[in-house]
């Protein structure tokens, strides 16, 4: 079951206002399901939320690595966060072959996922969707959703 946490429109000039109001939001869960059409922005959110927590790495699409890791503080603590990119991963077989299971098991990190459908029935619940959908050109609508069940 799902439930409605938020929806906001933003665009490039406002994706910072819109990411503090997500995660002002959101900031209790751990696990992020991040879905859109190919161009939709997914990675850009990311990259701004990763910047709006301070991550000190560079954010870049890991659409070939599978997972990327990024490090950031949280209340005196380093924290991790896990970036993946399920778009090529075929089924859940792969996907704990490439480790995946494991980032999303670790209770100490937060985990972004893009193309989490494609193996959907690895998303431990409770986790946050998200949905990223153009509405133009500049501006896109964010929708996040709490996937309990």
């Amino acid at each position: 079951m799902a439930n409605t946490l938020l929806q906001i429109s933003y665009s490039l000039a406002t994706i910072e206002n819109a990411v503090h109001q997500f995660w002002q939001c959101v900031y209790q869960y751990r696990v992020f399901a991040f879905s859109g059409n190919m161009g939709a922005g997914k990675t850009t959110f990311i990259q701004a939320l990763c910047h709006y927590l301070k991550v000190v790495d560079h954010v870049s699409s890991p659409t070939f690595a599978l997972i990327n890791e990024y490090g950031f503080e949280q209340d005196g603590l380093v924290k991790t966060i896990y970036h993946m990119d399920w778009y090529r991963i075929r089924d859940a077989e792969e996907a704990i072959n490439a480790g995946i299971e494991d980032t999303l098991d670790n209770q100490q990190a937060i985990c972004f996922v893009e193309w989490a459908e494609n193996v959907l029935e690895l998303m431990p619940r409770p986790y946050i969707q998200v949905e990223i959908i153009p509405i133009s050109k500049e501006v896109r609508q964010l929708t996040v959703l709490l996937q309990n069940v």
